[in-house]
């Protein structure tokens, strides 16, 4: 009995890893069209919303299904809880992805325009998504923890952004659209961010039966 639930803890895993690629892969997409002002390419990113979505009903259908089947107790109950948590998180991060990529295809952020080193804070936050599916699936208390740190990182781009934003509009006016979408932008990979931390905080308390380790 031990080892069918520790294969299907292993699948589990499994699940999470690729659901978790598929939000990295759609930050990345949306980032990059951003950058090229390419709406086509931002297109591409509702497919993967499509498929996160997908993972996101297959891992709740798989946790239900440990809890009916196999009634685990202690700390086999704690990491399937916080993977039923943690799904929802990644599923939000890759709505926003989808967000931005419904930005870019509206057209009003070109190529040429300078994106305030957006693009950095988009590298960060697939970092954080990517530790904190890596730390639920390590066991690794100490990477779920550096995942809730780096969210001040991604606070601090979001913050220079704003900021250079508003001093844009004080000294030269500017393109209201294009300055009401990059600060949109910039706002939803701070959500994502925090989406990560809170993965993290799932991590922390299927190893510890507390959120804040």
């Amino acid at each position: 009995m031990r080892t069918t639930f520790d294969g299907q803890i292993a699948l589990l895993h499994k699940e999470l890893i690729e659901m978790g690629a598929l939000c990295e892969e759609s930050i990345a997409i949306s980032a990059k069209a951003l950058d090229k002002g390419d709406s086509e390419l931002a297109k591409e990113v509702f497919d993967y919303t499509v498929k996160i979505d997908q993972k996101e009903r297959d891992i709740e259908t798989m946790c239900i299904r440990l809890f009916m089947k196999q009634q685990p107790v202690a700390k086999d109950l704690r990491v399937i809880s916080s993977a039923l948590k943690m799904v929802t998180d990644i599923e939000r991060i890759g709505v926003n992805s989808g967000d931005i990529a419904e930005i870019v295809t509206m057209g009003h952020i070109s190529a040429e325009q300078d994106k305030l080193n957006i693009k950095d804070m988009a590298c960060s936050t697939i970092k954080m998504v990517s530790d904190s599916i890596d730390s639920f699936v390590q066991n690794d208390m100490e990477l779920a923890k550096s995942v809730i740190e780096y969210d001040d990182v991604v606070d601090s781009h979001f913050d220079r952004i704003k900021t250079a934003l508003t001093e844009r509009i004080r000294k030269f006016g500017g393109d209201g659209e294009y300055t009401l979408d990059l600060l949109m932008i910039a706002k939803y990979y701070e959500r994502m961010g925090d989406h990560a931390s809170e993965i993290a905080r799932w991590v922390l308390y299927s190893l510890t039966g507390n959120k804040e380790g």
